[in-house]
């Protein structure tokens, strides 16, 4: 199986939820919860935050989607995130604590704090559209309040890239079947497939939108029927709460070091 099939075959097994255990709203209620709670940590306290990564390790798993699963998938930002803090270390040379006769600067310190505070994000973010479904996590936003506009453009970007993929899958078969087993070709031929491709994808997208508006598309998709709160949807929300505000606001580090020393 090729790459682009692995892609493709990728992007469609989020459409759909992979569980029917957890409700769209409710999860994404806890996602953003958790999002604030994980941004708001302080900067040179990377300890505090570790703690969080309790919430995409266990759910992940009661999912059962796998914690495997969605950290690698996360890794896929991770130079995105070195980007950001790559400066740190030499902006930010002030001492913050001593390992041994090491001296390690808050730069470093802070540059740790952006990796945990991105990957965990990124986590959360893949855990509520791989448990969700992006389409029943698009109507949870709207649920919420999340602009009709932006909504739309979500699922477009999201379907479109399943298109794009589709059809640049065709040009690499076709590519293949012709080539009697060619694997190396000139830059220019490949500026053709890049430029063809674009001409592809917006002539099928331009026939899907005349499909659409064929079938009284007026402008915003449907909204899913699955998402509806229950007792169940009430009980895992509050849990998930009381579980991320006490790894928020209480210095676990802080009280494990003092009850080792007791």
């Amino acid at each position: 199986m090729s790459k682009l099939e692995n892609t493709l075959i990728s992007i469609n097994s989020l459409a759909r939820p992979a569980t029917d255990r957890t409700d769209a709203v409710a999860m994404l209620a806890v996602t953003l919860l958790y999002l604030v709670a994980v941004l708001s940590v302080p900067l040179y306290a990377p300890q505090r935050i570790i703690w969080l990564a309790v919430y995409p390790v266990v759910q992940s798993e009661v999912s059962g989607i796998g914690f495997l699963r969605v950290f690698l998938r996360s890794l896929w930002v991770l130079p995105l995130i070195l980007l950001i803090g790559v400066f740190n270390p030499v902006l930010d040379t002030q001492t913050a604590f001593m390992v041994g006769d090491v001296a390690v600067s808050r730069g470093w310190v802070s540059l740790i704090s952006i990796v945990l505070r991105g990957l965990l994000a990124m986590q959360a973010a893949l855990l509520l559209a791989m448990s969700a479904g992006f389409y029943d996590m698009c109507g949870a936003l709207r649920r919420f309040g999340c602009p009709r506009v932006l909504v739309t453009q979500l699922q477009f970007t999201y379907r479109y890239m399943a298109v794009i993929t589709e059809e640049a899958l065709w040009m690499d078969r076709a590519r293949k079947a012709r080539g009697f087993g060619r694997r190396n070709y000139p830059l220019r031929m490949w500026g053709r497939m890049v430029g063809q491709l674009l001409v592809r994808s917006y002539e099928r997208a331009a026939r899907v939108h005349r499909a659409m508006l064929s079938r009284g598309f007026d402008g915003s998709m449907p909204l899913s029927s699955r998402s509806r709160m229950t007792c169940r949807s009430w009980c895992f929300i509050a849990a998930w709460a009381a579980v991320v505000l006490l790894l928020r606001f209480a210095d676990i580090s802080s009280l494990l070091i003092k009850l080792k020393g007791i």
